[in-house]
């Protein structure tokens, strides 16, 4: 991707007021481009192809076809294209069904347009952005699994699990490198021994995976 070029971005939302309100905020920033916002997902592979989007935000719940499924169907046929949930609801079922479903970030509503705008430049650049509230439920679903072998049929180290946590919580990549205190590079040398490890082929994949599988033991 030419960083240089604008990201381009499409949303989905029914709410018309929040649609507005992002489509302006989105128009309004040095570096984003609006394609195209849509008040439900009844053409979405057709409203994807035509605008060409690099980032895809979805509500979850819209009239005839609901964001979840939208997000498998977009999966199914633009597996590289990410997906930013932004949602009023915080609950663990639709959080990890949308994880799993394969949206690489999950942002809530009230979040500050500042952290908006930064959750669609983080999933641009491979990132996966949560909002605070989301990443400490995705935490405690991993502090609930007291299985000590989880995650060793795939063989992953101590320090593999360690990214792959910080990746489910949504770091970027530096966040990661500056937490454990290593380089840039040995992140994404960890990161792509996590896919190997656990034959996937995407960040996306990755999370899902590890919250499905429930493949980080509590602390």
């Amino acid at each position: 991707m030419n960083q240089d070029m604008p990201i381009k971005v499409i949303l989905f939302d029914d709410n018309d007021m929040l649609r507005d309100s992002i489509s302006m905020l989105i128009a309004d920033t040095e570096g984003l481009e609006l394609k195209g916002a849509f008040p439900d997902c009844t053409t979405v592979l057709e409203d994807i192809n035509s605008t060409m989007p690099d980032v895809v935000i979805m509500d979850i719940d819209m009239p005839h076809r609901n964001g979840i499924e939208a997000v498998k169907l977009i999966r199914k046929n633009f597996p590289a294209l990410p997906i930013l949930m932004q949602t009023v609801f915080d609950d663990d079922e639709k959080v990890f069904a949308a994880l799993k479903a394969g949206a690489v970030g999950y942002i809530l509503k009230n979040t500050l347009p500042s952290n908006v705008l930064y959750a669609i430049k983080e999933v641009y650049k491979g990132g996966a952005p949560m909002s605070p509230t989301i990443a400490r439920k995705v935490l405690l679903h991993f502090h609930s699994d007291t299985d000590e072998d989880a995650g060793n049929d795939y063989k992953l180290t101590i320090r593999e699990k360690e990214v792959l946590q910080l990746l489910v919580l949504g770091l970027p990549i530096k966040q990661i490198a500056d937490k454990l205190f290593i380089t840039y590079d040995t992140v994404r040398a960890h990161i792509k021994k996590i896919y190997q490890k656990l034959h996937v082929a995407s960040m996306t994949e990755a999370v899902a995976k590890a919250i499905n599988q429930k493949l980080l033991p509590g602390g």
